[in-house]
């Protein structure tokens, strides 16, 4: 219990001689170094704010501009300060305090930081307005039109000289546009056209065009006051009802003592929140000048989400100075900071080390309370506010809610085996997904898991941001370990141990045992949901994006038509199928839904399987894949239509309107869900020499019950994984021969192009 002493400050004792009173001076100094930080931050925080609202104005911008309009006013003689201090005068004895020199030198300041302030909110103005046109992405592949040169430059010239920061550019972007009805009636019904016979499309259409008539203009109206006010009309709707988890691994093998890898990885996701506290972090920038959105990191750290009866929230604390360790069924609370410094990589191992030796048992209904958050959420939100809102209870929740993130130090091993290589890595996509349904906290926003022989991944939990987002995490954390923070030869991180750092606090419960049985519940909803998980890796190493440049053919449109052909020969017919498209060109932008299956995509199929000679099949290909970048850029731009018919769907019940339509086209399944996972920060890792360094991607599963999930990630020039999971309680799928499918399209389409040798090279 020394860490408990150490904890308190000071202890007095009443005697008959009077008050004995004993300070703790290490105590008073840890609270000392705490209040530092505090405040640290928060001027920190304070200053980014300013600049970031006067971007692109900066203090350079206002002591030039201040200099150049006074040192103009003393060549030209006239007045700096435009007899302002004449006119208040008249109001104020302002001559009384200030001289007629200081007046017009205060008074030229003054108009100087005016002038100041209205050319960075030009600038401003100009930069979003700039930014609201597209035309650049509809230009052919390695041409560029006079006007989109001239529209970079003047991009460039309004985003300001000096480095942005991670917000600089928040208020520059434009509002994510509101589609008209018509637009989207109109591209729904191409999309549906390829998965429904003649009748059923002449129904649709008329369900489709009633609307349009009818409910849709009085809906839309409210979604477009909506617009005017808010700075996106989708996104806290997607926050509200959109939620799963995505995961992330990495395929290095190499063994790592747990507490050790455990200690950098931490460390390393310290270090990037530090830089993320500060907006040290560069913007995203398409083209190098074209920035994206960065609102989605602001939840990055601290943040749960917590379950209601009606709806689930998302909450946000400012700062957390610690973590939380799942081990062995029990709950530890690691401060993160010592000294006013966050602790070191081996001081970090040294408090894994302290969680791995204990030999402590969990407390009644501790071990497994975790399956709350993996159960289904009404009974998780009735029993956090029967059971765990008083007491010992709420003091423990509070403190895993409220941590930093989430650390599971799990007890089973997981790695890539070379000849075991599918039913390996299988089962670490599994593990990651969904553990033992206990063992990960999946309310907060993401989980570290580190495994036993020291491999380890991220959960993540979907509410808060898009895979992009904790995907560039993890490249960081990949990148600093294990090249940059490194092992000793013992296999220990680099450093000493801290010789006096208080040791982890073990979190103290009191479930009673209607919690318990509530926990038992949500354990064998979890279980079955997790057990029916048919999760399935390929690493496809046949060719990657370098031989399909050489196709003159997108990679991600040469991937989605192999997807269209794999699940053809799967299933024998077309689905509705999810592609993730950003939408991050604008303010506080997420996703929209690219509709893949197309019906270019459905000619260029059928020209497959029907065996239809080779020049008439690569002219539908390079139909199918122009439609679905064409379908892709509507997206990125604000083009697409399932956000939009969504949001009239939740306005329709607010309303207590029904719509047919809207029903109908809500309630249709995604058989064949995907997204492509980018590897962001390039310049981080070296591909061709270190591969094994990056992550191989992430997954999720699958949104129908009789469909597929598939997620992929390019890596270099030569690699693509795959991430693809279904349900095992469905007859109509399979995961691994629906991985054989996607293996022998993506190569049977290559085998079109008939490149040579050279080429294949």
């Amino acid at each position: 219990m020394a860490e408990a002493h150490q904890a308190v400050a000071f202890q007095f004792t009443v005697s008959p001689d009077g008050i004995d009173l004993q300070l703790s001076h290490e105590a008073l100094r840890q609270i000392y170094l705490s209040g530092l930080h505090s405040w640290k931050k928060k001027f920190i925080r304070f200053k980014n704010g300013v600049m970031t609202g006067v971007y692109p104005g900066s203090p350079t911008g206002l002591m030039l501009v201040v200099g150049l309009y006074m040192g103009r006013a003393k060549y030209v003689q006239a007045d700096p300060s435009l007899a302002l201090f004449t006119k208040v005068g008249a109001h104020l004895p302002v001559s009384r305090y200030m001289s007629s020199e200081n007046q017009q030198v205060v008074g030229g300041v003054l108009v100087g930081t005016g002038l100041w302030v209205a050319i960075f909110f030009t600038m401003r103005t100009a930069l979003k307005w700039l930014l609201s046109w597209h035309g650049w992405m509809y230009a052919h592949h390695g041409t560029v039109a006079w006007r989109t040169r001239i529209w970079l430059v003047l991009v460039k010239i309004f985003s300001g000289r000096r480095n942005p920061q991670l917000y600089s550019f928040q208020t520059s972007l434009p509002q994510l546009p509101l589609p008209s009805v018509k637009d989207t009636i109109k591209r729904y019904l191409e999309s549906a056209c390829p998965l429904m016979d003649d009748e059923q499309y002449l129904r649709m259409e008329g369900l489709a065009k009633d609307f349009e008539k009818g409910l849709g203009p009085k809906l839309q109206w409210y979604l477009k006051l909506k617009s005017w006010w808010a700075t996106n009309y989708v996104s806290h709707i997607l926050i509200k009802y959109c939620f799963h988890q995505i995961f992330l691994d990495i395929f290095i093998n190499f063994p790592y003592l747990q507490a050790a890898r455990a200690g950098n990885a931490i460390h390393a996701i310290m270090l990037y929140r530090r830089m993320l506290d500060r907006a040290q972090i560069k913007p995203l920038m398409l083209q190098n000048t074209i920035p994206m959105c960065s609102a989605q990191y602001e939840r990055m750290f601290n943040t749960s989400r917590i379950p209601g009866v009606d709806t689930d929230t998302i909450q946000h604390m400012q700062d957390s100075r610690h973590i939380v360790v799942y081990h062995r069924g029990r709950y530890f609370k690691v401060p993160m900071f010592y000294d006013g410094q966050v602790l070191s990589p081996r001081a970090v191992e040294q408090q894994m080390e302290r969680i791995l030796a204990d030999p402590s048992e969990p407390q009644p209904g501790e071990e497994r309370l975790a399956a709350l958050t993996a159960g289904d959420r009404v009974p998780w939100a009735e029993a956090r506010e029967a059971y765990l809102r008083q007491g010992r209870n709420q003091q423990a929740l509070d403190t895993v809610e409220k941590a930093a993130f989430f650390v599971t130090l799990d007890d089973t091993e997981q790695r890539y085996k070379a000849d075991d290589p599918v039913r390996s890595l299988d089962s670490y996509a599994k593990s990651l997904l969904h553990g033992k349904c206990y063992d990960r906290w999946f309310d907060k926003s993401f989980n570290l898991i580190v495994f036993r022989n020291g491999t380890m991944g991220l959960n993540a939990e979907h509410s808060w941001a898009d895979a992009p987002i904790i995907g560039h995490l993890w490249e960081h954390v990949l990148s600093m370990d294990p090249v940059k923070l490194g092992y000793t030869e013992e296999g220990h991180c680099k450093g000493n141990p801290h010789p006096s750092l208080p040791g982890p606090q073990r979190l103290q419960w009191n479930i009673p045992a209607e919690c318990q049985t509530a926990i038992a519940s949500s354990l064998m909803v979890a279980k079955a949901l997790a057990d029916d998980v048919d999760s399935h890796i390929i690493p496809f190493n046949c060719f990657g994006k370098g031989l399909i440049k050489k196709c003159r053919t997108s990679p991600d449109a040469f991937i989605q038509i192999a997807l269209q052909l794999a699940h053809f020969r799967d299933k024998g017919r077309f689905c509705l199928t999810y592609e993730a498209s950003m939408t991050r060109m604008f303010r506080e932008g997420r996703t929209e839904t690219v509709r893949s299956c197309t019906v270019e995509t459905c000619a260029f199929v059928r020209s497959m399987v029907e065996d239809t000679p080779r020049e008439p099949r690569l002219k539908l290909l390079k139909e199918a894949a122009t439609k679905h970048q064409q379908l892709y850029r509507l997206a990125m731009t604000g083009g697409g239509i399932d956000r939009h018919l969504f949001c009239l769907y939740v306005v329709s019940k607010y309303l207590g309107e029904d719509s047919a339509f809207l029903k109908e086209v809500l309630s249709e399944p995604w058989r064949l869900s995907t997204s492509q996972t980018p590897l962001q920060q390039v310049e981080l890792f070296d591909l061709a020499r270190h591969p094994e360094y990056v992550s191989s991607g992430g997954g999720f599963g699958p949104v129908a019950d009789d469909g597929y999930g598939v997620s992929y990630i390019i890596l270099g020039e030569n690699l693509i994984n795959f991430h693809i999971s279904s349900k095992h309680s469905s007859p109509e799928t399979d995961s691994h021969r629906f991985g054989n499918h996607i293996k022998q399209a993506m190569l049977d389409i290559l085998a079109l192009f008939q490149l040579d040798a050279n080429a294949l090279a």
